[in-house]
């Protein structure tokens, strides 16, 4: 009535596919490269990979597709480009984000912001201007390199509360002082 199994009659059941490789999309893992503290840098960065800075950088960092991170020991005084800029170090120099500058609260940041969304934690330091009209500065872009000829806005300048919005320094204390006063 009951048959003993010997071991070469079991067949192995067929390896199942791992979970997360059956939740990850066939697209590439996105890169990641890093600048460790022992290293500097000067010139330019070019690069279809996200981007950790540990170390220094002088020059320019241009990853307009990526993430670019400052760590808390990385020191940068170059303009960057990026799609997500993050900053934890230090960094004199213009920030260009399409989708959005953050600056931590270790942060440190002596230039000026261009980008849709900004955040500024509690804590961080930041002397300059911020855009957040994008489109308006990519027109002007344009309209600045010959590429084309666009008609001028009709509406006036920005109003907050009341007032005119023009270039301010704003600290992390909510303080703002208009720019190129001290």
């Amino acid at each position: 009535m009951w048959k003993k199994i010997e071991p070469e009659d079991v067949q192995p059941d067929p390896p199942a596919a791992l979970p997360s490789e059956a939740a990850q999309p066939t697209a590439r893992a996105r890169e990641l490269a890093t600048i460790g503290p022992s290293i500097s840098i000067r010139g330019e960065l070019l690069g279809e990979e996200d981007l950790i800075v540990q170390g220094r950088v002088e020059g320019v960092i241009d990853l307009r597709q990526n993430n670019v991170t400052i760590g808390k020991d990385g020191r940068v005084k170059a303009d960057v480009k990026a799609r997500v800029i993050k900053v934890d170090g230090h960094v004199e120099g213009n920030l260009h984000a399409d989708e959005q500058v953050v600056i931590r609260r270790s942060g440190n940041v002596l230039g000026d912001i261009v980008t849709p969304r900004v955040t500024l934690e509690d804590g961080c330091r930041f002397r300059g201007a911020i855009d957040m009209d994008v489109k308006s500065h990519d027109k002007q872009a344009l309209i600045t390199h010959g590429v084309a000829e666009l008609k001028p806005m009709a509406a006036g300048p920005a109003k907050e509360f009341g007032r005119e919005v023009g270039k301010e320094t704003v600290s992390s204390k909510g303080e703002a002082q208009a720019a190129g006063k001290k």
